[in-house]
């Protein structure tokens, strides 16, 4: 999975947090140099306080930094999502179940993502910068997969085996850190054909983990 831009510190307004206080900045990046400049209010509008100098933080220096802050934002979060596994819980008597089928969804969710700084000592005793990434998120997801039709999962009352067609609808919570994804979600599955009635698991919760491509 390649990185999209909210894995990534970028030209926008973040909240900067230190052990002390939160103040809103903005980031410029430029040739990989980090600017931070100060902001303020004008007419209710935020606006970049250019007549203060910003904070600069080379890719490679000769001393440590410390920073000691980091730098926040949210938003809305748009997900392709992908759950895997789903695990059924007891039904009747059916034991619980690990579901490996096939499955795709829309995800919409509140997403905050956090991004620290740090300075890193290299063989050549200089200090590289790295920004470590962590995102999280909560929201709810639709979309449509498919699930194994059987005797077993409706009561013996079918006597055949087929693929069935599913309409799978939840809350999801997805947490990544730098490339990295993965969230869990709690659903429900209906069954798009006439044997929904029969089918044990037809509006039945499951927990399932999930992984998600983000698509804003």
């Amino acid at each position: 999975m390649q990185k999209t831009a909210k894995k990534e510190l970028i030209d926008d307004f973040y909240t900067q947090k230190t052990n002390k206080e939160k103040q809103q900045v903005y980031a410029d990046i430029i040739d990989d140099t980090v600017r931070i400049y100060a902001t303020k209010q004008i007419k209710n509008v935020l606006k970049v306080d250019t007549t203060q100098a910003p904070k600069m933080f080379l890719p490679l220096q000769t001393n440590k930094v410390n920073l000691g802050f980091s730098l926040s934002k949210t938003s809305l979060d748009i997900d392709f999502l992908t759950i895997p596994l789903k695990y059924r819980f007891s039904k009747k008597n059916v034991q619980p179940q690990l579901n490996t089928n096939l499955n795709g969804a829309l995800y919409l969710g509140y997403r905050t993502d956090r991004y620290f700084m740090t300075y890193k000592s290299n063989p050549l005793q200089k200090f590289e910068r790295k920004t470590i990434h962590i995102g999280y998120s909560v929201g709810i997801f639709s979309g449509f997969g498919n699930t194994l039709m059987s005797p077993t999962n409706t009561n013996d009352k079918l006597l055949q085996e087929y693929d069935g067609f599913i309409w799978s609808k939840g809350i999801a919570a997805i947490f990544g850190v730098n490339s990295f994804t993965v969230g869990l979600s709690i659903g429900y599955d209906n069954l798009m054909d006439h044997n929904k009635n029969i089918w044990i698991y037809e509006n039945e919760p499951w927990l399932g983990l999930a992984f998600g491509l983000n698509l804003n």
